[in-house]
């Protein structure tokens, strides 16, 4: 898919955090850490598998991250998600990276990076428990 239509689509699922990339989140480049924005991905998956799994889940994978294009400092992250498959014990959920440049005129929002995440459901113990209706 190229960036034109990247940029052109909608974001795909429910945004479950807002946050903006601050001076400490900076690579030496003056771009944002991969591993914030892979973190913050990380932390609305968690929300949206919580959400379906009506308690706690932990992260067991992440496969198909693909990094488009760069987060600056005082970009707006919005991380959307929609849950791809719901297993006996797993959630799959398809992550959304996408930044808003406020301080421009056109607050234009922009697809930055997408990824698969893979939770499962635990319980009290930390132990695997099976998933609910």
């Amino acid at each position: 898919m190229g960036s034109v239509e990247q940029e052109a689509r909608a974001p795909k699922g429910e945004m479950q955090i807002r946050t903006v990339a601050m001076p400490s989140d900076t690579n030496p480049n003056g771009d944002i850490f991969g591993g914030w924005v892979l973190s913050q991905m990380d932390i609305a998956g968690g929300i949206a598998a919580a959400s379906r799994a009506n308690g706690r889940v932990a992260t067991v994978g992440i496969e198909a991250m693909t990094f488009i294009k760069p987060v600056g400092m005082g970009d707006i992250l919005c991380c959307y998600c929609d849950i791809e498959k719901v297993g006996r014990t797993s959630i799959t959920v398809s992550i959304e990276a996408w930044k808003i440049r406020w301080y421009q005129q056109r607050q234009e929002r922009v697809l930055v990076t997408e990824g698969q995440f893979t939770y499962v459901a635990i319980d009290d113990h930390g132990k695997k428990r099976t998933l609910e209706g």
